[in-house]
């Protein structure tokens, strides 16, 4: 059985930090549902992390719902939540309405994940009405990577701040089920955690969230080259792929593999007659 929305609520009434990771396929899904993960993200990021974009800008509503399917496959008690993308729910609300709902009708989400908040609190409000479960994003929303000049921390002034914490409160009153915080001083994610009856999952926000995210691929280390200073990387995965690759090609090379273990038996009478039939043909 799923992990509710309800139970997400509980955990911070009960002060229970809790862990969430973005995944983008059946593989990835199922381990992270396997490890007991109680909320897996299908994020906008695949557009960077998997398809090779510069941004999430890119991504539209049929990437997003071809690995959302994958992911929904991979998993059996997660809440799954699926990103809405770059310009699938800023035209009209109606079109939100009818793109969200392809989230959960069409690609089996729990709940979608909204960037904005007073520019988008009006559409979540919406949507919450329609029935669809809302998850909030703010501080460093990238699908605003452009208005923003690049990935900048978020908050760190006074106005900054008000603004962030104003946003928190009208996506709580539109009634978003819980809010990410995306790269914001930690001192002020703990804050606004504190004044908000509504999970605050942070990544890049402190330890003072009610919960944490993290993309798969980065914790794993999946990927080489640049790693986000808000994540860990717990293992380097991509050192045990290149180091099993170059054994194989070793291996292929010398003729060590694939072995008799790993092929399949012909009855020696079987061979001989079929080379007898064969005799002299081309």
């Amino acid at each position: 059985m799923r992990v509710r929305i309800a139970e997400i609520q509980a955990l911070k009434e009960r002060g229970e930090p809790f862990p969430c990771v973005t995944a983008y396929d059946y593989p990835t899904a199922r381990i992270a549902d396997e490890a007991g993960i109680p909320l897996v993200l299908v994020g906008d990021s695949l557009g960077n992390v998997v398809l090779g974009y510069d941004s999430t800008v890119p991504v539209t509503m049929d990437e997003m719902l071809h690995h959302l399917k994958a992911v929904v496959r991979g998993t059996q008690h997660a809440l799954v939540v699926a990103d809405m993308p770059f310009m699938s729910y800023q035209v009209t609300e109606e079109e939100a309405v009818r793109n969200a709902g392809r989230m959960l009708q069409e690609g089996g989400a729990q709940a979608v994940k909204l960037e904005g908040g007073h520019r988008t609190a009006d559409t979540v409000r919406r949507l919450v009405e329609t029935g669809i479960p809302v998850m909030g994003h703010l501080g460093l929303t990238p699908q605003s990577v452009n208005q923003f000049s690049g990935y900048k921390v978020q908050g760190r002034t006074l106005e900054g701040a008000k603004a962030l914490l104003q946003d928190a409160l009208e996506l709580q009153e539109a009634g978003a089920f819980s809010i990410v915080l995306e790269t914001v001083p930690a001192p002020l994610a703990k804050a606004i955690t504190g004044r908000l009856t509504i999970p605050i999952i942070g990544i890049g926000a402190g330890v003072g969230c009610d919960g944490q995210i993290q993309v798969l691929h980065d914790i794993l280390g999946f990927t080489t080259g640049f790693v986000p200073k808000h994540a860990k990387q717990y293992t380097h995965l991509s050192d045990v792929i290149t180091k099993a690759l170059h054994t194989y090609t070793e291996e292929v090379r010398a003729k060590v593999f694939p072995a008799k273990e790993h092929g399949h038996a012909l009855d020696d009478k079987v061979l001989r007659d079929l080379l007898a039939s064969t005799d002299g043909q081309q």
